[in-house]
């Protein structure tokens, strides 16, 4: 039950982000709208690269991608964005492979099942695959939110999914809220 509900959770949240590719063009899924460069693209890579190892390597189970992004000398945070020449349905489908080793891992081994994580201080490395899951659903949400504030600067969509239940698909509704919250915040400030 615990394990399934966190699988469920997890799995909605990917699908979540991939979502926020859809409709766009190859600049705008790459193009970096923070000071630090957070792009779509690149948080489905990093995501990616990330499931890999965390359900992977930390547990033993070898999953025979390359990810020369995290090879030694790779460059720093050469995982949060595409190169030209990495298409859209590369990046994806990694993501996609990616989903699958990580789901039959979750499948197929106890939340207790002993894993590794040799990146994480030595007091903590020692793990399970119970705070794996955990740490991947809480990692995946997280850039999933980048996500939704990434494409809602660039197109305006916004929700985890095309259907989304917000308070109105009106933009001038969006935009009197907005107006009123600025004005909110003014008056506080």
């Amino acid at each position: 039950m615990h394990k399934s509900d966190l699988h469920h959770y997890l799995r909605a949240a990917r699908e979540s982000l991939v979502w926020k590719l859809d409709g766009l063009s190859e600049y705008d899924i790459r193009r970096p709208l923070t000071p630090t460069g957070t792009n779509l693209l690149g948080l489905v890579k990093h995501l990616a690269s990330v499931e890999l190892g965390y359900f992977g390597d930390c547990f033993g189970r070898p999953h025979g991608e390359s990810l020369p992004w995290f090879e030694d000398g790779a460059e720093v945070n050469a995982d949060m964005w595409a190169t030209p020449d990495e298409s859209r349905e590369q990046i994806v489908s990694l993501y996609r492979r990616a989903w699958a080793h990580a789901d039959a891992t979750i499948e197929e081994l106890p939340l207790d099942a002993p894993g590794h994580v040799a990146w994480w201080p030595a007091e903590r490395n020692p793990t399970s695959l119970h705070r794996v899951l955990v740490h991947m659903l809480a990692e995946t949400q997280r850039h999933a939110g980048h996500a939704d504030i990434v494409r809602e600067l660039i197109d305006g969509a916004v929700g985890r999914h095309q259907s989304d239940d917000l308070p109105s698909d009106d933009q001038s509704w969006w935009h009197d809220y907005r107006e009123r919250l600025e004005r909110a915040a003014r008056q506080a400030g």
